[in-house]
C-alpha cells in the first residue's frame, strides 16, 4: 500500500522567484516534436533532452541511450516517454540519485522534469516520501504523468526552465558539488594535523602488558663508594700543568 502524496502549497503567489530577474534571459529555447519534424530536428530534440535531464552539454558516448533514441526517431515513443526513460536510466541514477540525499534529488528532478524549483520544504518532504515508498521510478512517473507536466510540456515538448532568474540555469547545476556531497567527502578525507588522527592511531596501538619480576637483594653486592676507600690503579691529574704521577 503506497502512502498518498502529502499536501503542499506555494509559499507565495510568485513561487518561482528567488531573487532578481536576469535581463534578456527569460525565454528558453523550446524543442518540440511535431509531425513535420525532419531528422535533424529530431536529433536536436534528443540533444536538448540530454542537456535538460543529464545536465551535459557535451554528452558522453557511454551516457547515450541508443535504444530510446531509436524509438523516438521511429515515433514509437513520445518525447514525454523519452524524458521518462532518461530520468529512470542508470546514468541519471549515477549522476544525481546516488550522490545526494532525497531532498536534493527532489530539487534537481523537479527542476529538470517540471522546469521549476520546489515551492518550499513541504514539497521537498512530500516528494521525498514518494521516493522512499515507491522508489525513483514511481517518483519519475508521478512527475511526468502529472497535470502540471501535461499543461506545460504535453507529449512532444522537451522540458525547459520555465523562467530564468538570477542563479545558473537549472541544467547547469552539478549535483556532485552540493553541500551534502561535499560534507560527505570531507568527512571521509584524511586531514593532516587533525587531532582525531592521533587519537585514532593511539587507539589502534596494541601495547604488550608489562611483566613485573620480584628481585631479592640479599645476594646483591653493592660497591663501596665512600671517601674512606682508597683508590686503586693508575693515578691521573685533572690539572694539565701538574706532573705525573701525583701521590
Amino acid at each position: 500500500m503506497s502512502i498518498p502524496l502529502l499536501e503542499y502549497k506555494p509559499s507565495s503567489q510568485n513561487q518561482r522567484v528567488a531573487g532578481y530577474e536576469v535581463p534578456n534571459e527569460d525565454n528558453s529555447d523550446i524543442y518540440k516534436l511535431d509531425s513535420g519534424s525532419a531528422s535533424d530536428d529530431i536529433q536536436a530534440i534528443i540533444w536538448a533532452a540530454y542537456r535538460q535531464v543529464f545536465s551535459e552539454h557535451e554528452t558522453l558516448r557511454n551516457h547515450r541511450q541508443t535504444a530510446l533514441e531509436s524509438q523516438l526517431k521511429n515515433r514509437a515513443i513520445t518525447v514525454r516517454d523519452f524524458i521518462r526513460g532518461l530520468a529512470k536510466s542508470d546514468v541519471y541514477w549515477r549522476l544525481v540519485v546516488e550522490t545526494n540525499s532525497n531532498y536534493r534529488v527532489v530539487e534537481l528532478t523537479l527542476k529538470r522534469l517540471l522546469g521549476r524549483a520546489p515551492y518550499n520544504k513541504d514539497e521537498e518532504i512530500a516528494w521525498s516520501i514518494k521516493i522512499a515508498t515507491q522508489g525513483l521510478s514511481g517518483f519519475v512517473d508521478a512527475l511526468v504523468d502529472s497535470e502540471e507536466y501535461t499543461q506545460n510540456f504535453g507529449d512532444n515538448t522537451v522540458p525547459y526552465q520555465r523562467r530564468r532568474y538570477k542563479d545558473r540555469p537549472f541544467n547547469l547545476v552539478t549535483p556532485r558539488y552540493n553541500s551534502y556531497w561535499r560534507d560527505k567527502e570531507e568527512g571521509d578525507r584524511y586531514k593532516w594535523g587533525d587531532v582525531n588522527n592521533f587519537l585514532e592511531m593511539a587507539r589502534s596501538l596494541k601495547l604488550p602488558q608489562a611483566k613485573f619480576v620480584t628481585v631479592k637483594t640479599a645476594n646483591i653486592q653493592i660497591p663501596n663508594t665512600t671517601r674512606d676507600a682508597q683508590p686503586t690503579g693508575t693515578l691521573a691529574s685533572i690539572n694539565t700543568s701538574a706532573g705525573f704521577p701525583i701521590r
